[in-house]
């Protein structure tokens, strides 16, 4: 689920950092290195989302976590 929205977050990058050598400005790349953070803080939020379900169910089985689908 979260493959799409990294995908688009690399292409956005990609795109800031084309665009600030081509300008030759440094706003792109500041910018830029906002993108592994916004990654990072996805990564949290799975992981936050797995613990809270071992805490609430005991396991982590798919199979019981396909009815969290609602």
């Amino acid at each position: 689920m979260s493959m799409p929205i990294e995908s688009m977050l690399l292409a956005v990058n990609s795109n800031f950092l084309v665009f600030s050598v081509s300008s030759d400005d440094m706003m792109g790349q500041s910018f830029a290195s906002l993108v592994p953070t916004v990654a990072a803080a996805e990564s949290a939020i799975g992981l936050a989302i797995f613990v809270i379900t071992f805490r609430v169910r005991g396991t982590i089985a798919v199979e019981s976590i396909n009815s969290i689908q609602g």
